[in-house]
């Protein structure tokens, strides 16, 4: 029997896709070459906010979508693994993402003291942290509750899924370069390290490094961020984005590095005992795609892919939209 849609891709944007649509009444089945816990959704810190997608008055949109799920979410944080966790934005004005921002309840100006050292603006706000593997484990029950299938296929032609059904939603992230083709797609590195957790209770993100002195302008770097987020497994301490960067091997220079830069931000991390090291590839494109067109075979097929650093903070918006152009 020929399924209504299969759903190629098993990180959090396919998860979440399929959901939508399985919890429309759609028939629907999920092809992952991965395990969820395998998937670089797995490696994502969680922290909802817009990062390295385009274009960003519809990312804007889609992160407010998202936003009002995962708050609701957050009611049950046990079994979901989302909480809403107080932090700073460092280095970014209010005029960044003006939509986005006016959504966030209570965001505001940080005040100088509540800056670490090195830093001469931010801002403080309440947002969204997913502890992605519990969350993951969530999207996959939620998906068994609806009716759908989960099933372990590795794909290397879009044409396979569309053999078996009518409708096939391309959501394969970084695989998509190779299945479209679309290289347009590319990999941008991030390095995380896995820390105990010493105390800290709120997140903390800036994509420029600190400087040594507030006096003196923060170099920007385009492959270096600094940001702190509190799991309930440890601490999460980032980052790097290198582009074009296919290794997933974690570098213990760049983890010694990520350490220094944190422990500059809570001094309390440099005693910190590493307990992990993750590497995950961010799958940036200039501009999220999704479109539909039609197969050889006249079915339907939808591309959902190129999400970059914001896939779980655009996850459900996203998915809606991609949803809309199946029905």
């Amino acid at each position: 029997m020929r399924t209504d849609v299969i759903v190629v891709g098993g990180g959090v944007i396919g998860l979440t896709t399929a959901v939508v649509l399985a919890e429309r009444g759609v028939r629907v089945r999920l092809w992952t070459r991965d395990e969820a816990e395998d998937t670089t959704s797995a490696v994502a810190g969680g922290l909802c906010w817009p990062y390295r997608s385009e274009p960003r008055e519809l990312v804007e949109g889609w992160a407010v979508r998202s936003l009002r799920v995962y708050e609701a979410l957050a009611n049950d944080s046990a079994t979901t693994g989302v909480r809403l966790v107080p932090g700073t934005m460092a280095d970014t004005p209010l005029s960044a993402f003006p939509h986005w921002s006016a959504q966030l309840p209570g965001l505001r100006e940080a005040r100088p003291d509540e800056l670490p050292e090195g830093f001469g603006q931010g801002l403080r706000a309440t947002v969204p942290l997913l502890d992605m593997p519990v969350y993951l484990r969530y999207l996959h029950g939620r998906l068994a509750r609806a009716g759908a299938r989960v099933e372990r296929r590795t794909v290397a032609d879009l044409r396979e899924p569309a053999a078996e059904a009518g409708v096939v939603v391309n959501c394969a992230g970084l695989g998509a370069r190779e299945l479209v083709p679309d290289r347009a797609v590319r990999p941008v590195r991030g390095q995380l390290v896995l820390v105990e957790n010493p105390g800290i209770d709120a997140w903390f993100v800036a994509t420029e490094s600190p400087t040594e002195s507030p006096a003196t302008p923060p170099a920007k770097s385009s492959t270096e961020t600094t940001y702190v987020l509190p799991q309930p497994y440890g601490v999460v301490l980032g980052g790097t984005a290198h582009d074009d960067a296919w290794d997933l091997t974690p570098d213990p220079a760049t983890a010694e590095a990520i350490v220094k830069r944190c422990s500059r931000v809570h001094p309390a991390l440099a005693g910190a005992r590493v307990i992990g090291h993750r590497v995950g590839l961010r799958p940036v494109r200039d501009a999220v795609r999704i479109e539909r067109e039609r197969t050889e075979g006249g079915g339907l097929l939808v591309h959902h892919y190129g999400h970059g650093g914001a896939g779980v903070t655009v996850a459900w918006g996203c998915a809606q939209a991609a949803a809309d152009l199946v029905s």
